[in-house]
């Protein structure tokens, strides 16, 4: 195996050296011990396939299988369709990565091209590009596309996730864009501070919709100040609430960004995801990563090809404003399946479901003694309770097979998707009320 070692012992050392470190030991000592191998690698006996099966499976057995999930939080347990996982496998998506020889790889192209045009339906934006990595990804990289000479801020609200904030701090510390937090008020972006703060410097306010906390914001007195202030407008979304709620394009975003994993993708631990963006025609040239287009050939015939690529990231690197040049482009073709199966009727039965459950569950949570929801308004399918000992509740919750809500200060972000039952949730409720009640 020594041919896929790609480093020397010197090189390795080197590496270490410059680092400040010794060993490779020291380089991983963060790792915990209980999921570490005794026995070094390349000390380790060989395994028979038989023998590494049942290994894995002794591995898997260690896993903890829910029979609901209660937990979102930027990652949803949403019921995949046989089929889509069937099609999504089907080699010839497996064994192409990305299209370098365009005229080679149409079939990619193809589905690259189809998955734009249906986040552009979607959304109701002018132009998508391939996806990018994940939602926070997305939301960063949208920050960027709408920095200007003279505006180099960009605003982003408190109630947007803390993951997708700490992203596009990142982002902002390599390309000199100063990310500025819009404070909250009853969990959502309290508008009389975004208007203090909407100054000439700032390029961009980026909106989650729904927030963090679950709730709905009013997107549209939120951008009409950005707007007259000169401010670019960024919208975050679960995209699942775009077959029941305004798009993008109703809202005078300029961007729409967010994760296509609530479309056939399973929680998988948290990832991979595919970040997506769309925007107006304006500022198409900005997205960052591949587009791919429709165009004939010589011969008349339809084909596909990437364009808008003699953007910076691919001839003058140092000056580029981005250097995403890939996608997860197998999880968006995943999305693609999913959408067309479902088509914006089955979409919208689902985002109707799950709006429904997820009411029904707060309004029986609310009966208990002690718990109440924490924010007043409207919420698609997550929430935040008030409750006297969260840890319990998930312990509780944990021992009957429930994955419960996110524990948050005091309370809990709970999610429901089209998945939960009645009966499953009655239960939940039941377990939470003895927790309560008896504490």
């Amino acid at each position: 195996m020594s041919q896929y070692h790609p480093h020397t012992p010197e090189e390795t050392q080197a590496m270490l050296k410059s680092l400040g470190l010794t060993s490779l030991d020291e380089l991983f000592k963060d790792i915990p011990d209980s999921v570490k191998r005794g026995v070094p690698a390349d000390e380790r006996p060989g395994l028979s396939q038989m023998e590494t099966l049942r290994e894995m499976e002794t591995l898997a057995a260690r896993n903890t299988r829910y029979g609901l999930t209660l937990r979102g939080a930027g990652c949803y347990d949403h019921f995949i369709p046989p089929i889509v996982k069937q099609l999504a496998n089907k080699k010839e998506f497996l064994s192409a990565y990305t299209p370098y020889q365009a005229e080679l790889s149409q079939g990619v192209l193809q589905a690259i091209f189809e998955y734009q045009t249906l986040i552009c339906e979607l959304t109701g934006m002018d132009a998508s590009n391939a996806g990018v990595y994940d939602f926070a990804t997305a939301a960063a990289e949208a920050a960027v596309m709408c920095r200007e000479r003279r505006r180099t801020v960009a605003l982003v609200s408190e109630a947007a996730h803390p993951d997708t904030i700490a992203v596009m701090r990142t982002y902002g510390y390599g390309t000199d864009t100063e990310v500025r937090v819009v404070p909250l008020k009853d969990g959502r972006t309290d508008p009389d501070a975004l208007k203090t703060m909407l100054a000439d410097d700032v390029a961009s306010l980026y909106i989650r919709q729904p927030n963090y906390f679950g709730l709905l914001e009013d997107v549209p007195t939120l951008f009409a100040a950005a707007k007259d202030a000169g401010v670019k407008c960024v919208l975050g979304v679960n995209p699942m609430t775009l077959a029941l709620l305004p798009g993008g394009g109703e809202l005078g975003a300029d961007v729409v960004c967010g994760d296509v994993q609530p479309f056939g993708l399973p929680m998988a631990y948290g990832g991979p995801h595919a970040g997506f963006m769309a925007c107006t025609k304006a500022l198409m040239r900005r997205l960052p990563g591949r587009i791919a287009g429709q165009t004939t050939d010589a011969q008349g015939q339809r084909a596909f090809v990437l364009t808008l690529q003699a953007r910076e990231q691919h001839i003058r690197r140092e000056k580029a404003a981005s250097n995403i040049c890939t996608n997860h482009a197998h999880c968006a073709l995943t999305a693609s399946i999913y959408l067309t199966y479902m088509g914006l009727t089955g979409v919208a039965a689902v985002a109707q479901s799950c709006v429904s459950k997820a009411h029904y569950f707060a309004d029986e949570l609310c009966r208990i003694g002690g718990v109440s929801l924490r924010h007043k308004g409207e919420f698609f399918h997550e929430f935040v309770t008030d409750l006297p000992d969260p840890e319990a509740v998930e312990a509780a919750l944990h021992g009957h097979g429930i994955l419960s809500g996110l524990s948050v200060k005091g309370g809990m972000l709970w999610c429901v998707t089209e998945k939960a039952s009645k009966a499953q949730l009655d239960t939940a409720v039941k377990l939470v009320r003895e927790v309560c009640e008896g504490a």
